[in-house]
């Protein structure tokens, strides 16, 4: 890096010096070069399978939401509760859910005991045709089977929402894991695991336990089997099946489509559905006859045992966690009792504790800082669109068309969601978490036949993320993102724009990544691209896809570039764009240099800075199998061999670490 220091530093850097490794040049390693010493230093905390700064985020979010939640449960005598079914406030229903988690003498008093209503409904299956109800009825209450759904905007016509049907039912991370040799070994543990909470849960000795346990992993592979791959499943046009009632009783008749909708709470009148995965309902339907029915009422019971044990008695909880804490992700401890119940409280009421988290934590000026970056970029990117050297004057003006009616939704929504109807009742934590399931569901569900609601946020203000959707043609930022080490309001531009800024790239480039691009500026999923363009495009992305398959971040576990494509051209395109508009905020001027280093150098250890994380290897593992997005190391370093502006920066040279050829460099926006 280079020494020479600036005359303006009135500005922080909002670069953590104190990470940096001088024994690392950053053109031979530049995520270890700006995040070495801490790397090496840092532990990751024993609660934990990852961490990153998202994580850091998260905990102070955390925090915060728990004084939230605290305070709110402090003005709540739960003992003069009425039953009359009047509607809830938020701090009722609040102190009623933090309450009922953590009165763990009461639920190791219980012990399955609250399941009963569940596994009364699964003994009173009588025959195949009995199925597709209580799939429709466990799908309400957030317990899974064969058959997921949900409710979003009709790919093709975007002034309208669709009821989706999507393959589900499997108890691993993916169906990889039961039919990929290298996953062998946890698909043992998982039927080990089964066996073993089978016994805690006290349903059978250790020999009915072992046989009930391999008979659900049998017909869980089957149902994995049937299965669309991730990559398969990334592609809009494939998943897009609206069809009719009568057509899907055709395609799968032992789903008894009708019946299913209804216990769904799904309305009479609805008359089509999309199918993602025909073939795959299809496979499912005839496995509900070709399947004895003890077994599916054992893998129903597996299901109910599988969601809910969390909830249930230590040991079951313990027990759950020793698996699908320790042994999938490898993390050593389960998160302390008072974080669990901060998830689960917000799980049921995001919005209602959002909205009193923006109050206390998230001021004007922060909002009006992050308006002005947006529009710097959404700028930056037109620019960007009009150079490509690539691309016609025909598909660019279609992108600039799409580029425009771009609705960027900063902080928090205009109007809150009224949690109100949610009736909770003290004492009954499984009925409790049920009562938001189906609350959530039927709110989605209400949806259909009204017109789409394009002031809807699908995250709340305090979750640390953001997110593009195509169907809506917008980006969005909660507030709880727009903090330290994204967004520094003391701090200069140039990291800034390198970490929000690139945030916001990201984030724009995904209306043009590989899937985005197939969508217009009205959510609708059309071509507008010429044919010529569409070669040249598919072209470069080829050749990203390829780069990024030969990362192994694990010995035997490369990256899928196929699966990550869209967020690796998020990432190439979008740190781009903010450099852009990084150089456009200048105004003309120079840059100062500060911390030794110059604007753009910072600009791109802000992005480093960003992606600084430490994962566990277990949960590398699961990662790279279902995450379309690469690892945080390859997230700066297969972005930034491809960036002409960083090898300048720093005077990356042949030879170097960081160097690749110029005509093998993959620029796309």
């Amino acid at each position: 890096m280079t020494t020479t220091s600036g005359e303006n530093q009135a500005a922080e850097s909002g670069i953590d010096l104190a990470a940096l490794d001088p024994q690392v040049r950053p053109q031979d390693d530049f995520f270890r070069a700006i995040n070495g010493r801490w790397l090496d230093e840092f532990e990751i905390p024993e609660d934990k399978a990852q961490y990153a700064s998202f994580t850091a985020l998260h905990d102070v979010a955390e925090e915060q939401l728990h004084e939230i939640i605290t305070e709110l449960s402090d003005g709540v005598d739960l003992t003069a509760l009425d039953a009359d079914g009047q509607p809830q406030d938020p701090a009722t229903q609040v102190a009623i859910l933090f309450a009922d988690f953590m009165d763990t003498d009461r639920l190791d008093a219980a012990g399955t005991a609250p399941l009963a209503p569940l596994l009364d409904r699964i003994a009173s299956v009588e025959s195949a045709s009995d199925l597709p109800r209580v799939f429709g009825e466990f799908d309400r209450l957030g317990i899974s089977s064969p058959v997921g759904t949900f409710v979003h905007q009709d790919n093709k016509d975007a002034t309208q929402y669709v009821f989706d049907i999507r393959q589900s039912g499997i108890g691993l991370p993916d169906r990889d894991f039961y039919l990929e040799e290298k996953f062998q070994d946890i698909l043992a543990a998982y039927r080990d695991h089964i066996a073993a909470m089978w016994q805690l849960a006290g349903w059978g000795d250790e020999e009915a336990a072992t046989a009930a346990a391999a008979r659900i992993v049998e017909l869980e592979t089957k149902i994995a089997q049937a299965s669309w791959d991730k990559v398969r499943n990334r592609d809009p046009e494939a998943t897009y099946n609206k069809l009719t009632l009568s057509e899907v009783d055709s395609l799968a008749p032992g789903l008894a489509i009708r019946e299913f909708l209804a216990a769904d709470n799904v309305p009479a009148e609805i008359d089509t559905i999309n199918v993602g995965q025909p073939d795959y309902l299809a496979a499912v339907s005839g496995l509900f006859t070709e399947v004895e029915l003890d077994t599916w009422r054992d893998y129903l019971r597996w299901s109910v045992l599988g969601a809910l044990a969390s909830l249930l008695s230590k040991d079951l909880d313990e027990a759950n966690f020793a698996f699908f804490g320790t042994a999938l992700s490898g993390v050593p401890s389960q998160r302390a009792r008072w974080k669990r119940a901060v998830t689960l409280v917000e799980s049921a009421v995001s919005e209602a504790l959002g909205q009193i988290y923006v109050d206390r934590h998230f001021p004007p000026e922060n909002k009006a800082r992050m308006v002005t970056l947006v529009d710097n970029l959404i700028a930056a990117y037109g620019d960007a669109i009009e150079e490509l050297e690539w691309m016609t004057p025909e598909t660019k003006k279609a992108a600039h068309e799409k580029l425009a009616t771009f609705r960027p939704k900063i902080g928090y929504p205009d109007s809150w969601r009224d949690y109100s109807a949610l009736q909770l009742r003290p004492g009954d934590l499984i009925a409790n978490v049920m009562a938001a399931s189906a609350f959530e569901h039927d709110r989605n569900i209400a949806k259909l036949g009204n017109p789409v609601d394009r002031d809807e946020w699908f995250m709340p203000p305090q979750m640390v993320n953001a997110y593009y959707n195509p169907e809506m043609n917008e980006i969005v930022f909660p507030a709880a993102i727009l903090q330290p080490p994204f967004f520094t309001m003391s701090a200069d531009d140039a990291v800034n724009y390198g970490a929000i800024g690139a945030v916001i790239g990201h984030e724009i480039s995904h209306g043009f990544d590989d899937k985005g691009s197939q969508y217009d500026g009205e959510g609708n999923l059309r071509n507008w691209w010429t044919d010529a363009d569409q070669e040249a495009f598919a072209e470069r992305t080829e050749a990203l896809t390829d780069q990024y398959s030969q990362f192994e971040p694990v010995a035997g576990h490369n990256i899928n570039g196929e699966l990550t494509l869209g967020e690796n051209i998020a990432d190439v395109s979008g740190l781009a764009v903010a450099l852009r508009a990084y150089r456009r905020s200048l105004a003309g001027h120079p840059a100062p240099v500060i911390d030794g280093l110059t604007g753009e150098q910072r600009f791109f250890a802000g992005w480093a800075q960003v992606w600084r994380a430490k994962t566990r290897e277990q949960e590398e593992i699961r990662r790279l199998a279902i995450d379309p997005h690469s690892p945080p190391e390859y997230r700066v370093l297969g972005v930034l061999v491809n960036n002409d502006d960083f090898i300048a920066a720093f005077d990356v040279q042949p030879g170097d670490g960081m160097w690749k050829d110029p005509q093998e460099r993959v620029n796309i926006w």
